[in-house]
């Protein structure tokens, strides 16, 4: 959730980037930057991006699981005795 003091103009980023950035790493909550009164960017700290990244990676393992699970449930696997006998005929 955004909070009314976490609102910004790219200016005073601009200006006070030192701050800004000392305030997303120790709060840890995104600020939002505006450009003539319209959110433009987000600017996040480091520690909260890299929280963002696994979630993602995290994310992208958990459709990986589903899709193997919807690919057995609909037969479309190879067993590994079939596997290993094509690989040895390499």
């Amino acid at each position: 959730m955004i909070h009314i003091e976490d609102i910004h103009p790219l200016t005073d980023f601009q200006r006070n980037a030192k701050k800004h950035l000392t305030r997303v790493n120790r709060t840890g909550r995104a600020e939002v930057l505006t450009v003539n009164g319209k959110a433009e960017a987000v600017l996040v700290g480091k520690r909260s991006y890299e929280q963002m990244v696994e979630a993602m990676e995290e994310l992208e393992t958990l459709k990986s699981i589903r899709r193997g699970l919807d690919d057995m449930e609909a037969g479309r696997t190879v067993d590994a005795k079939r596997v290993h006998e094509r690989l040895r005929k390499l």
